[in-house]
């Protein structure tokens, strides 16, 4: 018998089953991979974008940011972004962190089965390789990116009216001489908001992107344009390019692409176009490395160093809450008595055509209610991460890592309320 338990133990389960057992609740996280971190271990969706958090419900965050500093595995970037991340070390950092909090962990699980009574569910049985069992709580909470646990429950899921977002499928190389590379692109391009490298702990990091919308003059474009016209490169190879160096891992850098493109939009939630997108992802995958091996100085002795083993996927099923989180509360910055998190991440779409793609910025913070995180079917049912209770333009805005973290952690606090 549980107080809590968080299915999912990505970067909002993770905040949630760490904050919940320090505070004393009898915390277990079913995690249906081997290790906790989801985006940014599996999917190696690194760093952490930049948002305005305020201090709302950032105690987890900081506790990340301090163990992973002592780990070797975290650098603050020269714009003051302090969620540059090692994802390796991530997985380490995250075993240690909830466990020494007294949280319960079991991988390799599947939630399978979920008893009900009324708006209350009692209990659920997992599933793993070798054993099979009922596991009851007080509560629970759906942290499993797609809105699993809530869809076996039968809440209400949101309807999806937009088009899906391309899934991305993200790598790292290594054994580049990155101070050639450095040299190199930071004299191609003098756009600062684009092209970044500076010194952190006596390392170069830097960052760089590319994309084949044109509403920006990107200096990397003709390198792109010679590849494809050389055959070096397909065209849907060059929708999107965006590099990072990583935190305790000299000469490597994380791709933040392919954007994968196929030959019609890709259901995130049907294993069939799953199946596709990673087929089709390594392919571009092993394209975009020789490309910069090819093109890049400082690549000619690189070498893939990892393949993400998860998709990156940026919106698949929101469940319905107790209210729905809308594009206007963003845009009009509107605020609540006890907020969930504070943010001003734009509103960011990515799209399979060219000149399609929203980044929308906001002209101030805007805040989300613990309401869109309260299940609309159940009294203790609650939701964190991308599945969040908000129509499509709010959680594009809201699904980045710094306010799934909150999200998970304001869940927990909440949940901690109510056996006051």
């Amino acid at each position: 018998m549980f107080d809590l338990v968080v299915c999912g133990g990505g970067t909002a389960g993770a905040a949630c089953g760490y904050t919940a057992a320090k505070l004393g609740l009898k915390t277990l996280v079913i995690e249906k991979n081997i290790h906790l971190g989801g985006a940014i271990t599996s999917a190696l969706i690194i760093p952490a974008m930049k948002s305005d958090k305020k201090g709302i419900n950032c105690d987890f965050y900081n506790d990340f940011v301090q163990k992973m500093s002592a780990y070797g595995g975290q650098i603050t970037y020269c714009d003051g972004n302090d969620g540059w991340f090692n994802p390796e070390i991530a997985k380490i950092v995250l075993d240690e962190m909830l466990t020494d909090a007294g949280c319960h962990i079991m991988f390799g699980t599947d939630v399978t089965e979920v008893n009900c009574e009324e708006k209350l569910i009692k209990s659920i049985k997992v599933n793993s390789k070798i054993l099979s069992l009922h596991i009851e709580s007080k509560y629970f909470v759906d942290s499993t990116g797609d809105g699993n646990f809530s869809l076996l429950a039968k809440n209400k899921i949101l309807e999806n009216y937009k088009n899906f977002q391309p899934m991305t499928l993200r790598f790292h190389v290594s054994g580049i001489d990155l101070e050639k590379f450095s040299n190199w692109i930071t004299e191609l391009d003098k756009n600062r908001d684009v092209t970044t490298s500076c010194v952190v702990n006596g390392e170069i990091h830097l960052s760089t992107a590319c994309t084949w919308d044109k509403s920006r003059n990107w200096a990397l474009w003709p390198v792109f344009g010679e590849a494809v016209n050389n055959g070096d490169l397909e065209e849907a190879d060059t929708a999107y390019f965006q590099l990072f160096t990583v935190p305790g891992m000299q000469g490597t850098v994380s791709l933040n692409c392919p954007r994968i493109i196929a030959d019609r939009e890709l259901d995130p939630l049907d294993p069939v176009d799953t199946s596709k997108a990673l087929i089709t992802g390594r392919k571009q995958v092993w394209r975009l490395y020789n490309f910069m091996k090819k093109y890049f100085p400082g690549f000619e002795k690189s070498y893939i160093s990892n393949i993400a083993d998860m998709l990156g996927i940026r919106e698949s099923r929101r469940i319905q809450g107790k209210t729905v989180y809308t594009k206007e509360d963003i845009i009009s910055g509107r605020t609540f008595e006890n907020p969930v998190l504070s943010a001003d991440y734009p509103i960011d779409i990515h799209s399979y055509k060219k000149e399609d793609s929203v980044l929308d910025k906001v002209k101030q913070p805007y805040q989300l209610p613990i309401e869109a995180l309260c299940a609309s079917d159940y009294e203790n049912l609650f939701l964190a991460g991308r599945n969040l209770s908000a129509d499509f333009e709010a959680q594009a805005a809201l699904r980045i890592q710094t306010s799934c973290f909150s999200m998970g952690e304001a869940v927990a606090k909440h949940v901690a309320s109510l056996f006051l």
